[in-house]
């Protein structure tokens, strides 16, 4: 029986190692936006951000500035072609749930069982649907790369996911 979880970042292992694939999990705290230019980054020592027990959304965001940071939409990006960072992220740093949208890797899958981490899902689509459940943008690196590629530190209250991979490797994608 599938449970509906609400978890706080940073999360620890014992959050969840005993999360099922097929779980609904309401995340609140905050998490971090990364695409292909910003893992590059990451695993080059460059980001001055602490990811132990951190939220990393495979998300390229659209982003308005008024007085600070909007987002306007927030959608997931396709994680398949970001499996590639995975085990290299996870060895280096503590990163407890990536969320994106799209199946992973074998390596990928492999990783998360070694490391403790798991595989949420946000529906493709909805990327509008995202912005309700942001509260505020914390702050933005590495602008230069632009904006999808920047990391964004947000502010998530509530933010609806689904266990697609969990520590385990069972998997929502894997047809029997």
């Amino acid at each position: 029986m599938n449970k509906k979880i609400k978890l706080t970042t940073p999360l620890k292992t014992k959050d969840v190692k005993n999360l099922q694939a097929g779980d609904q999990v309401e995340l609140s705290g905050t998490i971090y936006t990364a695409r292909d230019s910003a893992h590059k980054r990451i695993l080059n020592n460059q980001l001055d951000l602490d990811l132990n027990g951190a939220v990393i959304y495979h998300c390229g965001p659209l982003m308005k500035r008024n007085n600070g940071w909007e987002v306007v939409a927030a959608g997931p990006t396709t994680s398949t072609r970001l499996s590639k960072f995975i085990l290299k992220l996870l060895k280096k740093h503590n990163v407890k749930a990536m969320i994106g949208k799209g199946g992973l890797n074998k390596q990928a899958i492999e990783s998360l069982k070694e490391y403790n981490s798991v595989y949420l899902v946000f529906p493709g689509g909805c990327a509008a649907l995202a912005t309700d459940y942001i509260e505020e943008v914390i702050e933005v690196k590495w602008l230069d790369l632009g904006m999808p590629e920047a990391v964004w530190k947000l502010k998530i209250k509530d933010f609806p996911t689904t266990v697609a991979i969990d520590t385990k490797g069972n998997n929502l994608y894997k047809r029997k």
